[in-house]
């Protein structure tokens, strides 16, 4: 992947009155945060004069994007073999040309070696979004990874990831700019979710009839996101003597089978009638509205986080491991809870004192998270932040 790799003319020239224009490169536009903050920001960037386009591998996003004012530009810029990427970087070069490209904006790494190489020859700006942890188990991998910061900046989602970033790569606080993710406060907003909504997903997780409250742990059925810890306190609260309560697993485990494999140890540990397993849930709005408290019990740090996020933003309490974004985002003892990730004791303690709380004690901790949320973790906020980096970037105003 040497800069010698491709050889392009030199960069256009600049019409300040034009609109300014961004290529977010993404590798799809199926499902995801990484994908839904593209096309927020694409939103904003056309709210504010400018032209949005989005290079990848399309998706289910797509009309979503298109009904925000981007523009779809098909490339598979997420093959990743070296001669993929070569020719991704010729692709992009020419769209810069073509649509006199002002700013590139990349969000993932295969995408980005493309983009980089493409910003070298034709002179353009390059922004990147560092969007996770990135596991580094050799020089190879992160040599792969490194490209991430080589942003000018490069985006942060968190003060966490910041501090990950500056550790291996030696970035200044000049070349790095923390912007959170944010939750969409229109539409996380429990007066939002309708009655027939709530009703609705109760019926589909068989809860309709069974008046326990929830305690809800949202997120794909992996190793990492925690759902073996929450078995393992769940059944620690059970011999505390507090069952009237209900643990449910709304995520699917993508075909792994590790779903099957928590399925045998719920049953393992006598726990059927207390943890419910009930998949994929698409409206997460009323599943936060259905919980009387939300848990992320992730095992590795969150970049983020953004099931603590959304829950809050719904008025609803929150339990998450002390580490990563969580960390950031969960304000202990006012907001929710925070425990020593892996702590199964800390854990079910802090189950415990969600579910005794009285109705004045939980009203008052979801008004605190709302609050909490409106002020630092919003949408606009995040489309406002990022339209300032590109406007710094490309040295001009929207």
């Amino acid at each position: 992947m040497s800069s010698d790799a491709l050889v392009i003319e030199d960069a256009v020239g600049v019409d300040t009155a034009r609109p300014l224009t961004v290529l977010q490169l993404v590798p799809g536009l199926e499902s995801g945060g990484v994908e839904r903050g593209t096309v927020e920001v694409a939103q904003a960037i056309t709210a504010a004069g400018g032209r949005a386009l989005v290079a990848s591998n399309g998706g289910r996003l797509e009309p979503l994007l298109r009904r925000a004012g981007g523009e779809q530009i098909a490339l598979d810029v997420g093959a990743k073999s070296p001669f993929a990427i070569a020719r991704n970087a010729k692709a992009i070069a020419e769209i810069i040309r073509t649509h006199q490209v002002d700013v590139i904006h990349a969000r993932s790494r295969a995408p980005a070696w493309a983009g980089w190489k493409a910003a070298q020859a034709t002179g353009t700006p390059f922004v990147t979004t560092y969007h996770g942890t990135y596991s580094e188990p050799n020089w190879l991998k992160k040599r792969y990874n490194s490209v991430m910061a080589k942003g000018r900046p490069t985006i942060a989602i968190s003060e966490f990831i910041k501090g990950l970033v500056q550790q291996r790569y030696g970035l200044s606080d000049e070349d790095i700019v923390v912007i959170p993710r944010g939750a969409d406060i229109d539409t996380f907003a429990e007066e939002m979710v309708s009655t027939e909504r709530t009703i609705a997903l109760a019926q589909s997780w068989g809860v309709i009839e069974d008046p326990r409250p929830i305690v809800l742990l949202p997120g794909r059925l992996t190793g990492w996101k925690g759902h073996r810890d929450m078995i393992a306190a769940t059944a620690k609260v059970v011999a505390m003597g507090e069952t009237d309560f209900q643990v449910v697993f709304a995520g699917d485990d993508g075909g792994s089978g590790f779903g099957r494999t928590l399925e045998k140890e719920v049953v393992e540990a006598g726990l059927t009638g207390q943890i419910r397993m009930v998949g994929h849930c698409t409206d997460m709005e009323a599943a936060y509205k259905l919980a009387a408290v939300v848990v992320s019990a992730s095992t590795d740090p969150e970049a983020f986080g953004r099931v603590s996020v959304e829950a809050q933003a719904m008025g609803r309490p929150v339990i998450a491991s002390a580490h990563g974004g969580s960390v950031e985002t969960v304000d202990h003892g006012k907001t929710g809870w925070l425990y020593p990730p892996g702590n199964t004791e800390a854990l079910a303690q802090a189950i415990c004192d969600a579910l005794r709380l009285d109705p004045s004690g939980r009203a008052h901790m979801g008004l605190a998270g709302r609050a909490r949320i409106r002020s630092r973790f919003t949408i606009r906020m995040l489309q406002d932040a990022t339209l300032r980096v590109y406007e710094q970037a490309a040295g001009r105003s929207f």
